[in-house]
């Protein structure tokens, strides 16, 4: 059965990955983004399989009616695809709080926005999919991005929690937690680093920023081949509540989630000890 995919950031990257290959199963993609114009070079080959919309997440009047638009022309929304962000790198008392609120607002509350504004759709059909995208920076802290994976840990938090709610709906929720893949994520067109520059710190934010900047375009994902798993997920009656892309994805959640269960094991006794008497 033909879906009806809502992808954000759908303008270049693992967003434009997914709306590709989604379009190639036969489905039709409203492709969203800030630059219309870009959208609208990308797919236009598609012709009337996409619906390219101009939207800025973090402006939930934006989602409102871009979600208002896509279920007119389209009729339904099948896939919600929560891809738009970006990275703001750089050590947490380099960064101003304005950045801080920046990366929220987009990588966070943008998501919410949408997601909202589709969620009542997707509730009238008792049907639908909703794939947010996190990161390995959404289960371990890296560093020099302390704040891009504070706002990837809440993404996951958001979505564990919403899967619940949604659930009886006929609701799925997947979480995509990529490990490094080759988009522009680091380049300097999109990421972003700390404004401040803090003595103490200056050995360690070179090394880090250098660490990044060298590994720009050398990452070992494909953001095509993710976007084919990505539709191969949405094709699956029950598909994960979390997702790692990626071999590199797979190594780091082995090593943390095991560190973290040695972590309780370790403490169990004392952990216990908190529980009040009856």
């Amino acid at each position: 059965m033909s879906k009806v995919w809502f992808i954000t950031g759908a303008g270049r990257g693992i967003g434009a990955q997914i709306a590709k290959a989604a379009l190639e199963a036969g489905d039709r993609v409203v492709a969203t983004g800030r630059n219309l114009e870009q959208l609208q070079q990308v797919y236009q080959e598609y012709g009337e399989q996409v619906l390219c919309l101009a939207l800025d997440a973090t402006r939930e009047q934006d989602a409102a009616a871009a979600v208002e638009t896509a279920e007119y022309r389209f009729g339904s929304i099948d896939v919600l695809v929560n891809n738009a962000g970006y990275g703001q790198l750089g050590l947490f008392e380099e960064v101003a709080s304005e950045d801080v609120e920046r990366q929220f607002q987009t990588n966070v509350f943008g998501m919410m926005h949408v997601t909202r504004a589709v969620l009542p759709v997707m509730r009238r059909q008792r049907r639908g999919h909703i794939l947010n995208l996190s990161s390995v920076g959404g289960f371990m802290g890296f560093d020099g991005a302390s704040i891009y994976c504070a706002a990837k840990f809440a993404v996951e938090g958001f979505s564990e929690s919403l899967a619940l709610e949604v659930a009886p709906f006929g609701i799925n929720v997947t979480i995509v937690e990529p490990g490094f893949f080759r988009t522009d994520f680091l380049d300097k067109k999109s990421v972003q680093y700390g404004s401040k520059s803090i003595a103490d710190y200056a050995e360690t934010s070179s090394t880090s920023r250098s660490t990044y900047e060298s590994y720009n375009h050398k990452q070992p994902g494909d953001p095509v081949k993710l976007g084919r798993v990505v539709v191969a997920l949405a094709e699956m009656p029950e598909p994960p509540l979390h997702f790692v892309a990626g071999t590199d994805a797979v190594g780091f959640a082995a090593s943390t989630f095991e560190r973290r269960r040695s972590e309780v094991d370790a403490f169990a006794k004392l952990s216990v000890t908190t529980d009040g008497d009856f």
